[in-house]
């Protein structure tokens, strides 16, 4: 008897049905473009979904995506809004669970009613600021999700941490690509958040010990942040090999990475960058400031934040011996591993009982 129950229970989380609200599905968003193939890891796990997003472009999934309206031009919050209750009271019956990607708003426009349906919320929030806003978001959820133990969501009871969710099969060394030896990079938004101007001082820093390297920035600015990207590039001009170009869609990252020896992620504690993982997928020594990365990686690939110590950090990365450097590199392939996306669409599977 206690094993038929058992059954039952495990086919009933089997047929729950999932409801993921985020902002983009897209594939050639400069940010957001690698949630369509979290979306399709999804699909393989827990089915055809519903999802709701903010803005659609291009996508290749077999759930129904409802768009909200964006990619038609800006139409103000209050009809976003409006449209987006509608969306998940028409849908009511095709859903037992929500997942929220990153927008807590959409929790606390839908909180109350779905804990009137008696859907379960679950929500994915990892940056080190909050608010009052987020809390009230993470009242109405079940759990929340993030990466980093640095995380403002981090200090909720319900919250569970989570592999990062890096596509190991699409993020590989590209063999055919030469790598530029003494070649950094910057891969990411171009915000003060991500701290490019600190990479732009350190470099200047080891020119003057006479230290050879260049450096390259990959990353699109949003309107508010052009014209701090306009004094990074500004403040950069005095520089030798550095060069600027605009943020390359998701499938295109592996063949950037390929080309550079070490990565820099400058982005403070508290958000744990996928792209500390996908530069390590694909073979370049990853250089950062997050913690929660230092208590796992070699002390030379970590560093306090400050212009000072990355370039001395990156002049003894630029000094390794192959073997050192081949040590270090498998290294951070193990550590990519262990932040798979199917270790990610596991964990959550389990998390959600789905």
């Amino acid at each position: 008897m206690a094993t038929s129950r058992k059954r039952r229970a495990i086919s009933f989380y089997r047929d729950m049905k999932l409801l993921v609200c985020t902002q983009s599905v897209d594939t050639e968003d400069l940010v957001l473009g690698f949630f369509v193939g979290w979306l399709k890891a999804f699909e393989k796990t827990f089915g055809t979904m519903n999802i709701i997003a903010l803005q659609v472009g291009q996508y290749d999934l077999k759930s129904q995506v409802h768009s909200l309206g964006k990619e038609r031009g800006s139409q103000g919050r209050l009809r976003y809004s409006i449209r987006f209750l509608l969306h998940v009271w028409k849908l009511r019956r095709e859903y037992d669970a929500v997942f929220v990607h990153m927008n807590e708003e959409y929790a606390l426009l839908a909180g109350w009613l779905w804990k009137l349906l008696g859907k379960k919320v679950y929500l994915w929030r990892n940056h080190y600021e909050g608010s009052l806003a987020t809390d009230i978001a993470a009242f109405f959820c079940e759990k929340v999700f993030c990466t980093s133990k640095f995380s403002y969501t981090a200090k909720y009871k319900k919250t569970v941490l989570m592999p990062i969710g890096i596509d190991t099969a699409l993020f590989q060394p590209l063999r055919e690509i030469r790598r530029v030896p003494g070649s950094l990079l910057f891969f990411g938004r171009f915000a003060p958040s991500k701290r490019p101007d600190v990479l732009v001082s350190a470099v200047r820093m080891l020119h003057a010990q006479n230290i050879p390297c260049s450096v390259t920035f990959f990353g699109s600015a949003l309107a508010r942040d052009a014209a701090y990207k306009a004094s990074v590039q500004a403040d950069s001009y005095s520089l030798e090999n550095a060069r600027f170009f605009e943020g390359v869609p998701h499938a295109a990252a592996p063949s950037v990475f390929s080309e550079y020896e070490i990565f820099v992620d400058l982005s403070e504690s508290g958000m744990y960058n996928k792209t500390i993982f996908e530069a390590a997928a694909c073979g370049c020594l990853v250089l950062a400031a997050s913690k929660d990365f230092a208590e796992s990686a070699d002390a030379r690939l970590s560093f306090d934040g400050s212009a000072e110590t990355l370039a001395e950090k990156l002049k003894g990365l630029l000094s390794l011996r192959d073997g050192e450097r081949r040590v270090l590199i498998e290294q951070l392939s193990h550590m990519a591993d262990t932040h798979s996306l199917p270790s990610l669409v596991h964990s959550l599977a389990k998390e959600m009982n789905l």
